[in-house]
């Protein structure tokens, strides 16, 4: 089994799924570490219910980005982890964290990049008035949701969705594409270490 760390910073449903598919024998990994850059966010009480390690922080109590992620980057290498697994995790990875994990960390996008990158998507998506968009899981690099796309799901819509109704469509695609893709990465890279 591959160590894994979930970052996220609000509800955790992302969280909750993947946590749901390791329990479910569904994707063959230990989820070592939740960070959250949240105290508070609803995603630490799932965590805690799981007995997940958390590293739970806010950015103010340090310097700048460089000295979070430092504290960041020790916890993982302390839970040796192997793959950072992002699940709306609200925070542009840094240089410090890229550095240290190029190729390691995976995202998950409510959009069918490049279309409609950055903070909300979704509205992004219904302001456009799209009759298809979706969701990305890509890795990421030092942009704005730019690194490469490891896969994609349309989501259709019929022009009467409400922000919260669309936001249900994907995560009904997020919670089953997310998983099955990681479960698809760390079994590729179990092959390619034999």
């Amino acid at each position: 089994m591959k160590n894994i760390a979930v970052f996220a910073s609000g509800n955790g449903s992302n969280f909750q799924a993947i946590l749901d598919a390791v329990t479910n024998q569904k994707l063959d990994a230990d989820i070592k570490l939740l960070v959250c850059d949240q105290p508070g966010a609803y995603v630490l009480d799932r965590a805690r219910a799981a007995g997940i390690n958390i590293f739970e922080f806010s950015s103010k109590d340090f310097a700048n980005k460089q000295a979070y992620e430092q504290e960041i980057l020790a916890r993982l290498k302390e839970c040796e982890v192997e793959l950072v697994v992002l699940a709306g995790y609200m925070r542009i990875i840094g240089t410090t964290l890229l550095s240290q994990f190029e190729g390691q960390i995976v995202n998950i996008h409510p959009s069918l990049l490049p279309s409609f990158p950055g903070k909300d998507a979704i509205g992004q998506a219904l302001a456009a008035r799209v009759k298809v968009s979706g969701v990305t899981v890509h890795f990421v690099d030092e942009g704005m949701d730019t690194g490469p796309i490891i896969a994609q799901e349309t989501v259709e819509l019929d022009g009467t969705e409400s922000a919260e109704t669309y936001q249900e469509k994907i995560h009904q695609v997020e919670h089953q594409l997310y998983p099955a893709v990681l479960q698809m990465l760390l079994s590729s890279s179990r092959r390619n270490v034999k």
